[in-house]
């Protein structure tokens, strides 16, 4: 058995004046620095989140969406930044069905919904805010022109779409094969389309006048309304190959994109603990990690080893009856009715903690809340075979890619379009008592072709929509796609605790709820929590193209304890030991008496945190 670590990888950073960790140690670096000039929690995150689009371009670009929470100091509020953006108005089951498809494609333009990051890095920026745009997105033009070394992961990701790139997508081949060929692990690596992109939006920013917040504002008209909107819209008109071995025109419209805002809304809570834990509405898949603590509310975690079988197993069942809701119950509340309120009463969750015995179960069983009859989407229906998962890794020799995504532990794609793309993820504190968490991602360089004047792709997010008719997740004009990005944010006494988050897709609220069960149950700190054995379910329907699902496949890293192993395997479990350093990639910030802590994940070998 394992129990709290003595050593870590890292120490979990203490100080007083400031902390930033994130997914990249360039982000977290340039977020330091605009802490250091005397911008607060929510400059830095920008700063973060802009330079991280750039460093980190196979995991989130200018053309992908953004979930923030953020703890207002000043105001003593908690705030959701919505940067999810819509389906196009011309996006309906229709016009997919009358291309001969039953699934939203992984790649190509067809799945693009407007960008909504970048709204939502402005909107932050403006509202919670205190320096001027120039001082915060300097970074990732800095970055952008002059260049960074390229992560392995980077080289993988491009080498995974090489071929594609040269024989289909020419202006993706211009910007990240130069010369013709993959760019190697450590080597400097340039974007001066993007940076030239940036620097003529800041320049009509500061072209609108003095003021800071309009600046700000013709910024965002820049994007939404002005040149970057323009291009956006003619390059989604033209035909691209996708996924599908076809051609396809995208929907994006110009339309779509002027009309377009970020938002502000009010995060979902639950009480566990002794603590508030505030997520995103059900746009995200934020509220499966409250449905998780309510179902496991009443197993008595606490008298439970980290890490035995019976701790293991119970996390895994909770997650698969909280997952299966997800797939019937979530989507855009905006545009359809989800029975939150039910789904996380006491009386809804003390009945399904029952259908939760000795061994592991086979099938996806959404609930009734508040008498509802559940359905589920054409995809839920289908399973893969566990033999059908890869193993191995990415072969650096001849650029070919199989096995498991050494980032985010999930199968590569078989499908001729690449690797997956996965997410990033930051978190800030500052000395003014302000906290923000994020988890950017979309915008691939391996998801669609980049558009030739702006020097970034789009994202694919619709995706995540179902065409299967009247469920609420089904593909809808003007609708959020169920995303699977989920920051966390919790409270104590009404003040802000800890942030953390993860790339990951679905296995996010599965990671983050493991390293939050191990600091709020076992005492682990931000580090310890973070570098202990990570696992995660395959059981639920993947929320990427093709939607695959495993069930009762279980993913342990190889540092858990072989005896634990053989007991989840007697129990029913089908268990794939993956890498010992493989699955997750927390980072948290918190605030106690006073002090401030921060840590990053070693998984990946880029993550990082910093303060003082």
């Amino acid at each position: 058995m394992t129990d709290v670590p003595e050593f870590t990888t890292r120490p979990e950073l203490a100080g007083t004046f400031g902390m930033v960790a994130s997914t990249h140690w360039l982000a977290s670096a340039a977020g330091m620095a605009v802490l250091e000039k005397g911008g607060n929690a929510f400059d830095a995150a920008v700063a973060t989140g802009l330079v991280l689009q750039v460093v980190e371009p196979h995991l989130c670009g200018p053309g992908g969406e953004v979930p923030v929470i953020g703890y207002d100091a000043e105001r003593g509020e908690t705030f959701v930044v919505c940067g999810q953006g819509t389906a196009p108005a011309a996006a309906t089951p229709g016009a997919f069905g009358a291309l001969g498809l039953d699934l939203v494609p992984g790649s190509g333009l067809l799945a693009a919904c407007v960008p909504g990051a970048f709204g939502a890095w402005m909107l932050l920026l403006r509202e919670y805010g205190r320096l001027p745009l120039r001082e915060v997105i300097g970074y990732a033009i800095a970055y952008a022109a002059a260049g960074y070394p390229l992560v392995p992961a980077i080289s993988w990701g491009i080498a995974s779409v090489a071929g594609l790139f040269r024989e289909h997508w020419r202006s993706s081949a211009e910007v990240y094969l130069p010369g013709g060929g993959v760019p190697p692990p450590g080597s400097l690596f340039a974007n001066p389309v993007l940076a030239g992109t940036y620097r003529r939006i800041l320049a009509e920013a500061e072209a609108a006048g003095g003021d800071r917040d309009e600046q700000i504002e013709a910024a965002r008209r820049a994007w939404y309304e002005g040149f970057v909107a323009e291009a956006v819209a003619a390059f989604a008109a033209t035909e691209v190959m996708d996924v599908t071995g076809e051609r396809h025109r995208g929907f994006l419209a110009y339309d779509d994109m002027a009309g377009w805002r970020a938002r502000l809304e009010e995060p979902v809570t639950y009480d566990y603990g002794g603590l508030t834990v505030c997520k995103t509405r059900p746009w995200g898949q934020g509220p499966v990690f409250l449905q998780q603590l309510a179902l496991l509310s009443g197993f008595g975690l606490e008298a439970m080893r980290p890490g035995s079988a019976e701790y293991v197993h119970t996390v895994t069942e909770c997650a698969k009856l909280a997952f299966a809701d997800r797939e019937a119950w979530y989507g855009d509340p905006d545009v359809t009715d989800v029975p939150l309120d039910d789904l996380l009463s006491p009386a809804y969750n003390d009945a399904r903690r029952k259908l939760i015995g000795d061994g592991a179960s086979a099938g996806l069983v959404p609930g009734s809340p508040g008498g509802r009859e559940p359905r589920l989407p054409g995809y839920a229906t289908r399973s893969f075979p566990a033999g059908d998962l890869p193993t191995g890794g990415p072969d650096l020799g001849t650029g070919t890619v199989g096995g498991l995504d050494p980032v985010t532990g999930e199968p590569m794609s078989r499908l001729g379009a690449g690797r997956r793309g996965d997410t990033c993820h930051l978190d800030v504190a500052d000395r003014f008592g302000n906290m923000v968490t994020a988890t950017p991602s979309g915008g691939w360089l391996q998801s669609s072709p980049v558009i030739p004047d702006l020097g970034f792709c789009l994202g694919t997010r619709a995706q995540m929509f179902t065409l299967t008719p009247g469920l609420p997740a089904t593909l809808t004009p003007g609708k959020r796609p169920r995303t699977t990005l989920t920051p966390s944010l919790t409270l104590r006494d009404g003040e802000p605790y800890v942030a953390f988050g993860t790339p990951g897709g679905d296995q996010q609220d599965q990671w983050t709820l493991g390293f939050f069960l191990n600091h709020v149950h076992f005492g682990m700190n931000l580090q310890q929590a973070i570098d202990f054995p990570a696992f995660h379910s395959r059981h639920m329907p993947s929320s990427f193209y093709p939607r695959e699902a495993y069930p009762k496949v279980l993913d342990v890293e190889a540092r858990m304890d072989e005896t634990v192993i053989a007991e989840l395997r007697r129990r029913g479990h089908q268990v794939q030991v993956q890498a010992p350093w493989s699955l997750g990639r927390v980072s948290a910030v918190a605030r106690r008496g006073g002090v401030l802590y921060a840590a990053a994940n070693p998984r990946g070998m880029q993550g990082y945190a910093i303060g003082r």
